[in-house]
Formats: C-alpha cells, sequence, structure tokens
C-alpha cells in the first residue's frame, strides 16, 4: 500500500520587510541584493508568533479542510531549526493543542531546511507499514538572521503542514510514489547550541553543499521513479534564495511552466524548514489529476530528501487568507526579532 496526502495547511505571517528597507539600513545598494538574491520582500514573525503558534495554525487548515477529526491523528512530527524550547517538545504541544489523540506518535525533527520533509517521510512509512492511519508532518520555524549577515535578506518565518494517509482514502489528493534521501557531512551553514545566530561558509554554501546534493537526490528519484524530466508536470526545490533553484532548473531544462507554482520565495523569503512544504502547497493547489510533482528539499549539514507524486484529482484551494500585508520599517524588524 502506498501513502497519499489527504490535506494540507499553510501559516504565513501578515508582517513582511522588503529587501530595499533592509539594505538602506545598512547603506547597501537595494538593486544589487535583490539583483543578487532576487528576493524582493520577506515574512517576519511577529510578538507571540513563534514555530509552535504557526505549526498549530498550519496544522488546524490541514485538518479543518481534511474532513478527518484530530483524534484521527496518530502521529504528530515538527521540523524546525527554531523550537521555542531546547528541551520540551513542540510536537506535543501541537499535538494537545489540536486535541489529536493521546496515543499519538510525537517528536521534534532538526536538520536544518529539510526538517518537515523529514517528517513527511517517517509518517510515509508508518501508514505504508500500516502502524497509523493518519499522521501529521509540518515545518515551522521563525528564521535567524545576523543583523546584517547576507541570511538577514533572506530568512523568513512560516508554516507548513501535511496530513498523509492511505491512497485509498476518499478525499486523497495525491500518491506518494517514490522517495529517497542524500546525506553526507557538509558543514556549510552551523549554529552552535549557545549562539543566537547561524554561522555559514558563503560561497561554500552552493557548490559542494546545496547543489550537489539537490542533483544527486533529483538524479537519484528520476532513476528510481523510472521518469525523465520532461515527465514532470510541477518542480519544487528548496528555496534559500531565488537563483539556487532557478540554477537547478536551467541545468535539467525545466521550464517555466514547471517550476511557476513551485517557485514562491521571492515573495516570502526563505521559511527554512517551512519552506519545500510551502511550495508543495502551492502545487497542491493548481495541480490536475494525473500531472506528477517532483519535490526536492535540502538542509544544511547536509542532505536533501527527493519525492514523487501523481495527483489523484484536481488540487484543492485553501480557504482564502483575508489577513493584509503590513510592511514594517527596519527598527520595527529587530524589536519583532531579536
Amino acid at each position: 500500500m502506498k501513502s497519499s496526502i489527504i490535506s494540507f495547511g499553510q501559516y504565513i505571517p501578515s508582517k513582511r520587510i522588503k529587501t530595499e528597507e533592509i539594505a538602506r539600513s545598512h547603506n547597501q545598494d537595494p538593486a544589487s541584493y535583490i539583483k543578487g538574491l532576487g528576493v524582493t520582500e520577506k515574512t517576519v514573525p511577529d510578538k507571540g508568533e513563534d514555530a509552535f503558534t504557526m505549526a498549530v495554525e498550519a496544522g488546524r487548515v490541514a485538518l479543518d479542510t481534511s474532513k478527518l477529526k484530530s483524534s484521527q491523528i496518530s502521529a504528530v512530527f515538527v521540523g524546525s531549526e527554531s523550537h521555542p524550547y531546547a528541551v520540551k517538545p513542540t510536537s506535543g504541544m501541537v499535538a494537545s493543542a489540536l486535541e489529536c489523540h493521546p496515543f499519538c506518535h510525537s517528536a521534534d525533527l532538526e536538520f536544518a531546511c529539510k526538517a518537515g520533509t523529514a517528517g513527511m517521510q517517517i509518517v510515509d512509512s508508518m501508514v505504508r507499514s500500516g502502524q497509523i492511519e493518519y499522521g501529521l508532518a509540518i515545518g515551522s520555524d521563525t528564521a535567524q538572521g545576523k543583523p546584517g549577515d547576507a541570511l538577514e535578506y533572506t530568512a523568513a518565518a512560516g508554516a507548513g503542514a501535511v496530513i498523509i494517509g492511505p491512497e485509498n482514502d476518499k478525499n486523497a489528493i495525491c500518491r506518494l510514489e517514490k522517495t529517497l534521501s542524500f546525506t553526507t557531512d557538509t558543514p556549510d551553514f552551523w549554529r552552535a547550541s549557545d549562539s543566537k545566530y547561524p554561522e555559514h561558509a558563503g560561497r561554500f554554501t552552493g557548490e559542494p553543499a546545496y547543489f550537489r546534493h539537490v542533483e544527486e537526490a533529483l538524479k537519484g528519484i528520476l532513476e528510481v521513479s523510472e521518469l525523465k524530466v520532461s515527465d514532470i508536470d510541477h518542480a519544487i526545490f528548496h528555496m534559500p534564495n531565488a537563483k539556487f533553484p532557478l540554477k537547478i532548473a536551467k541545468k535539467y531544462n525545466l521550464s517555466k511552466e514547471q517550476m511557476e507554482h513551485g517557485f514562491i520565495v521571492p515573495e516570502i523569503g526563505n521559511t527554512y524548514s517551512a519552506c519545500s512544504l510551502l511550495g508543495l502547497i502551492n502545487v497542491l493547489q493548481n495541480a490536475k489529476k494525473k500531472e506528477k510533482i517532483l519535490l526536492v528539499s535540502y538542509g544544511s549539514g547536509a542532505g536533501s530528501d527527493a519525492f514523487v507524486f501523481t495527483m489523484l484529482k484536481d488540487g484543492i484551494q485553501l480557504p482564502f487568507d483575508n489577513r493584509e500585508k503590513e510592511y514594517i520599517r527596519y527598527d520595527e524588524f529587530l524589536r519583532c526579532t531579536g
């Protein structure tokens, strides 16, 4: 038996800061950063918005659109780089807040930006083995970036959630065909336990880190799925910025149409553990029955998870978010993230 995505949800903060606002606060040229990163604005977590609260909101949307009772969820895995407690599980708090069954497998995951997709793989395995019927995988982050560091222009906040269950469920949206991972010890990005902000190895984060892992996972999943790039209707890659995934797309001849719906980074930034899931969620709202979806996440340190899905029905739209964007100044941005 294969698993499928039954439902999904997201939470994206309403606060935003424009790239030009950050650049001007450091007396830098905004145009060079916009051109170099391909990000025009990013989300900012308000006071009270953390990885837990955003995970709950995304999970609640997924439940509300699933036609399931929360007591039917038997596993909750939350991936994040910014769990609010060093010792106290975010996943347990989320399961309780959503009123999932107390006999619920729960664990916090941390593998940089691919912790959300790692949760998907665990739930997929548990469903296929028959250990559970439905499980919830969430990626949620209030990403950190040191003031003045390049990360400050892209590190954003948000949460994505997917409910995974059996493929024969009448509400199944898309079937998970294959998944695999490619992992090495590549220290491109790290944060010590006593450090507030992460460190990174500059240009080293590109070729030996992001590109090697994403490309190996991409080639591997196509091989085991016996697919060609031309068979893929929608492609989503982890988006630390706009340039990296577009470089992959160009190298492997992925068209603008194949990338269109999963390429969300220019206007929300890199939401870390939520990034790949939010790209997938946007695709799931726009894809059509029988279309193939390719997802390749990336987590620094380093590894990539790859997936191939087949749509079982036309995509469904999430409830409209009527909150207006609230653009803030740099001093307020520092108060929100400090």
